[in-house]
């Protein structure tokens, strides 16, 4: 009697078995289902975030190469910035009196304009405008129109982005930052409970670090799966946790004050002397902060459009000895000037959980670490959808995998 193939592909050659080895199995197989469902279930939303994440690194050249005109000037022979002061009005000057400045952006380099924000009341709910301005002429050099809050939909390219990697284009913001918040933190835990599937349990480093040579399709889209996962595991966790704490910091920060104290400066409040006290201005604030840190460029500028609200400078390429991130930004406020709060590692009775909070938005775009971080967080973005795909890929093949044993069972080949 002869036995069929089936049969013969059946068997099994028995190995010696090791206790050890098959708990951790069974473990692993179990953080495997966890992953499993957590990546079919939210692996699209980690697709979402990565690739508008990969666009948003890069925002600021999307931006003007899409607005030339509007977001780029010339260089003058005497190159030299006219006052903020200036650059303020002129920019005020081109909205109705009505306007609030929300915001501005200082140039990224000699051939970058101003971009200021600023919000109007309509009768089809509040306006959300960016206005150019040269800086070397202080003349505007042009409007847009970004989003109304009725609208649905913002009116830019890189609004839309910004409104699906932050929002995922949920209207209501307090839905939107639990949905958010709560999915990326689970997809953390998608990605540690990948890497513990992933860990060789026999010591095969070779086989899981690199691609198998001469593999078929199968074996490709595993590899691709698991190596695009280890590759990029440095940065996923880090970007998504502090993707966590920015659309929930009140959720965040009392869990980090658990370990160590920390200041959160979106918490702190200025106080009118009285009730019609004029602000001291958005160019003095920036002042106040360069005097702070004379060596950093300006960046970002939080407006104080309401009577409570404080101004915040944020600045790059601050030179602080035996400090590794440049970034600072300064807390002011908006009647009196005076310095509320400064997110600076560098800083002697600066606590271990401010530092912490200091480094989540560099972290997250990259520019904690300059060009080679922009770039390592863009390709972290890319690998996003290649883990979903070839995720759903390899769920489907073992599924066919594991409807054929039944399907040679009802059709058996008699043995002769």
């Amino acid at each position: 009697m002869s036995t069929n193939r089936y049969q013969a592909a059946s068997t099994v050659r028995k190995e010696p078995k090791n206790p050890s080895l098959s708990r951790l199995k069974f473990r692993r197989q179990r953080w495997l289902t966890v992953h499993l469902w957590l990546g079919l279930t939210l692996g699209l939303l980690l697709a979402i975030y990565g690739v508008t994440g990969s666009i948003l690194v890069f925002h600021p050249e999307i931006d003007e190469w899409l607005l030339p005109d509007m977001l780029t000037v010339e260089v003058p022979m005497d190159a030299e910035y006219r006052p903020l002061a200036e650059i303020f009005a002129t920019g005020k000057a081109a909205m109705p009196p009505q306007a609030k400045h929300n915001f501005a952006t200082y140039p990224r380099n000699a051939e970058a304009a101003f971009k200021l924000n600023f919000s109007v009341p309509s009768a089809d709910g509040m306006e959300r405008w960016l206005v150019g301005v040269d800086p070397y002429t202080a003349q505007a050099t042009g409007k847009q129109l970004q989003g109304r809050s009725n609208d649905w939909l913002p009116r830019t390219f890189i609004g839309l982005i910004f409104e699906l990697h932050y929002a995922l284009l949920i209207p209501s913001e307090e839905v939107s930052s639990i949905v958010v918040g709560i999915s990326a933190a689970l997809l953390i835990i998608s990605t540690l409970t990948g890497l513990l599937v992933w860990w060789p349990l026999t010591g095969h480093w070779r086989n899981a670090l690199t691609f198998k040579a001469n593999a078929g399709k199968v074996r490709f889209n595993y590899d691709l799966h698991k190596v695009s996962g280890f590759y990029t595991l440095l940065v996923m966790v880090p970007v998504l946790f502090s993707g966590v704490y920015m659309v929930l910091p009140h959720n965040v920060v009392p869990v980090l004050e658990l370990f160590s104290p920390v200041t959160y400066r979106y918490w702190f409040q200025s106080t009118p002397p009285a009730p019609s006290a004029p602000a001291i201005g958005m160019d003095k604030a920036v002042e106040t902060a360069m005097q702070r840190y004379p060596t950093g460029r300006p960046h970002w500028i939080y407006g104080a459009p309401q009577s409570t609200q404080t101004y915040t400078v944020c600045q790059n390429g601050v030179d602080a000895p035996g400090s590794i991130l440049q970034r600072r930004c300064t807390v002011i406020d908006r009647y009196s000037g005076k310095i509320l709060d400064l997110d600076d590692p560098s800083l002697p009775t600066v606590t271990a959980g401010e530092v912490f909070t200091h480094w989540q938005w560099p972290l997250h775009s990259g520019q904690a670490f300059g060009m080679p971080g922009r770039i390592l967080v863009f390709i972290t973005g890319l690998a996003c959808p290649v883990l979903f795909v070839t995720g759903v890929i390899r769920w489907l093949q073992k599924r066919r995998g594991n409807r054929l044993p039944a399907k040679i069972n009802r059709h058996p080949v008699p043995v002769k």
